[in-house]
């Protein structure tokens, strides 16, 4: 069974769009095209889509994992769209419209209703690697494969609607060192590293036994059978401070069976 947004949308680097496939109870979320898959207004809409027609056809058992082709999970904020722009201003202006609408995205997986694993096969760097880190489970490739804050090596600080997202790093990494290493050294961190860090979940040789991984974890989450909503209230009562960042609420689900 083969989903797409419809109508298929391209973002402005190479055409990479998103494509949404079910097999079982598992939803495969891909970003295709061999390019960056750089976050702009284009591409972040067609996933907040795909993304709808998820929530609409949640069952019982229903799992989301999301990969992208090519060397990139995601190399974050298009900045080659905002620089496009033509001024500074207008420039700086994109940039925080992109974040804004981005936290919505950040919004919808928080609040998805079923377990969600992220398969890393490239790299994840910016606002790529929140993406990432916006899903329950993390596989992600041994080589090949770098998780990367790169604002400190760009020179730039975090724009305010950029900062409150770095509420992410202080709910979903534990250790201060880990943050540190992140935002305050700009580490290239691998898949060894990045798994005694915390970050991701499991480490794998290849692109194969990546997502092999993500499938497998996926069938056993499939097998609980979980209310979604359940599962998303807990979700998000697990995770307060983002929440609120995000402008999501609690709601009380009462159970089913006794």
């Amino acid at each position: 069974m083969i989903i797409s947004s419809r109508p298929p949308v391209k973002s402005s680097s190479a055409g990479a769009m998103c494509t949404l496939e079910k097999r079982g109870s598992i939803f495969y979320l891909t970003l295709t095209g061999e390019d960056e898959h750089c976050l702009n207004p284009l591409l972040i809409g067609s996933i907040r889509s795909v993304l709808a027609q998820v929530k609409s056809q949640t069952t019982r058992g229903s799992v989301l994992i999301t990969s992208a082709h090519g060397k990139f999970f995601s190399n974050g904020i298009d900045l080659r769209y905002a620089m496009a722009a033509g001024s500074y201003q207008a420039a700086k202006d994109r940039i925080m419209y992109m974040v804004d609408i981005f936290k919505s995205l950040v919004a919808d997986f928080i609040s998805l209703p079923m377990p969600t694993i992220a398969a890393l096969t490239g790299h994840a760097a910016g606002c790529g690697l929140l993406l990432a880190m916006s899903h329950d489970y993390i596989t992600m490739r041994s080589e090949k494969a770098v998780l990367y804050m790169s604002e400190l090596d760009l020179g730039s600080s975090l724009p305010d609607c950029y900062t409150s997202l770095t509420v992410m790093f202080r709910s979903k990494l534990g250790s201060p060192s880990a943050r540190r290493a992140l935002l305050l050294r700009a580490a290239k961190v691998r898949g060894k590293e990045a798994l005694e860090m915390g970050i991701v979940d499991s480490v794998h040789g290849n692109e194969e036994e990546t997502m092999k991984a993500a499938k497998g974890l996926g069938e056993e989450l499939a097998k609980k059978k979980w209310e979604g909503n359940v599962y998303a209230e807990i979700r998000k009562a697990l995770y307060p401070d983002l929440c609120r960042i995000l402008g999501l609420k609690n709601l009380e689900v009462l159970p089913s069976r006794i």
